[in-house]
């Protein structure tokens, strides 16, 4: 497993729509266990695999006590509105209340090739919604109106106006000390 560098707003592989797996392999057992490093080390409740460059359908979530990999991920049923502030491991300290389906029921596949399926409400059902709009090249920003938007661009574009790149590297937590 390896920490890998986390893509920020405005890096293309953000907004590019990420290829089918189909059968996982080696490759795809290792991004997934990547992904899962990267997010716990950056604090996130999932990660898509395009965050870290990688234009894969797959994905990571743990939420409401639930751990699991999403590869070739499809969103089967869907019902009711809720809305609740949203922030991305990739548009850092940039928060919006989006509106989502309430409850769903999602198909994908595991790490070792299996197909599942899982229902999911609160907060596993907003995490999973947010990382298949990542693997469509959607940011949760798209779900705001163009005024929000607007303004929450602005913020990002002033607070990270000297930044030279793209990219962030994910430290992971250090241990307490004693």
């Amino acid at each position: 497993m390896s920490l890998r560098l986390l893509h920020l707003l405005g890096s293309p592989v953000l907004r590019q729509r990420s290829a089918e797996v189909g059968r996982p392999d080696d490759e795809v057992t290792q991004l997934v266990e990547d992904l899962f490093e990267t997010m716990d080390a950056a604090r996130g409740v999932g990660l898509a695999a395009n965050q870290i460059g990688v234009a894969r359908r797959v994905a990571v979530v743990d939420a409401d006590e639930d751990r699991f990999e999403m590869i070739d991920p499809v969103i089967l049923e869907s019902e009711g509105r809720t809305g609740a502030e949203e922030g991305c491991l990739s548009i850092p300290e940039i928060y919006g209340e989006v509106s989502r389906p309430e409850r769903i029921v999602l198909e994908a596949t595991d790490r070792y090739g299996n197909r599942f399926r899982k229902e999911a409400t609160g907060l596993k059902a907003r995490a999973i919604q947010h990382e298949l709009d990542h693997l469509d090249g959607i940011l949760f920003l798209d779900h705001l109106s163009l005024v929000k938007r607007q303004i929450l661009l602005a913020r990002y574009r002033r607070e990270h106006k000297d930044d030279t790149s793209y990219l962030k590297e994910v430290q992971p937590e250090s241990a307490p000390s004693e």
